[in-house]
């Protein structure tokens, strides 16, 4: 089987073929390069810059001189420690319940097949296509008085980890990839007398840490990155998570101090993807064939 491109065999194996293909490829490779890590630039070298070089008009490149100490003024200023600690505490605790409880309904949709399952799935997905701006006021009015409970969540880890609970995406991502599992591994030990419960931590979960590993991330960057939610339901400051801390800080603070604090909020998602990109590629085609 042959393999239709926009540049045929024949006109690439010609010299000015190769010429314009590899010219194209340079130009995207570098366009591209300097849209996703421009910005990264210039915020890691505005932290490294004097107020009065932020700041000047034109802008420039390349820093004057260069002051490291910015990030270490910016972490004791800021107390970023604090922040930090916050919020990787709320993220485990969200990824925790995430792991969970999405497993639970993802297993069941897949291999428990309840009544109205393609439905109750359907209902979920469709949940995707509503702006998460739409649901802040609801959301906002359950954790201020839980309903049954009477209960306020504001101030509150619960406050994070209960709206982030049930991923819809995740989910799917779950019940996707325990379709792909073989059923006659699982009818296996089902004769084998395995309850359904046995099965999903003996056999499911450890042919799963692919997805398992995605979901994670996701669930730990998802929680990381949110600012609107977090400003709203944690208005302590004790209790704020990093981007909120940073925000309620940030008067009175110089312009290169806080990019340096930006920066180092930003460092911990980076290195994630860095270190999972692969783990996340492989995760997300997992469940993409049957075998």
């Amino acid at each position: 089987m042959t393999t239709r491109t926009l540049i045929s065999p024949a006109q690439l194996a010609r010299p000015r073929g190769k010429v314009l293909y590899w010219v194209t490829f340079a130009l995207v490779v570098v366009l591209f390069t300097l849209v996703f890590l421009g910005p990264l630039y210039w915020m890691v070298s505005g932290g490294l810059k004097t107020t009065q070089e932020v700041v000047q008009t034109p802008p420039t490149l390349v820093p004057d001189a260069l002051h490291p100490e910015n990030y270490s003024r910016a972490w004791e200023v800021m107390d970023l420690a604090r922040l930090l600690f916050n919020t990787l505490y709320y993220a485990f605790g969200a990824l925790a319940f995430q792991l969970v409880l999405d497993v639970a309904a993802a297993y069941s949709l897949s291999r428990l097949r309840p009544v109205f399952g393609k439905a109750i799935l359907g209902m979920m997905l469709a949940t995707l296509m509503i702006p998460a701006t739409v649901l802040v006021v609801p959301q906002y009015l359950t954790v201020l008085d839980v309903p049954v409970f009477e209960r306020n969540l504001l101030n509150s880890p619960w406050a994070i980890w209960l709206p982030s609970v049930t991923n819809a995406f995740n989910i799917f991502l779950l019940k996707r990839f325990f379709d792909s599992i073989p059923k006659e591994l699982l009818d296996a030990a089902s004769m084998d007398g395995a309850s359904p419960m046995r099965t999903l931590r003996s056999i499911v979960l450890p042919i799963s840490r692919p997805i398992l590993g995605v979901v994670s991330i996701f669930a730990v960057v998802g929680v990381w990155k949110d600012f609107l939610w977090p400003m709203l339901t944690l208005p302590d400051p004790t209790k704020q998570t990093l981007n909120v801390g940073i925000y309620s800080l940030s008067t009175g603070v110089p312009e290169n101090i806080l990019i340096a604090a930006l920066t180092i909020a930003s460092v911990p998602t980076l290195l994630i993807f860095l270190l999972f990109q692969r783990n996340i590629m492989s995760g997300l085609t997992a469940g993409g064939l049957k075998g």
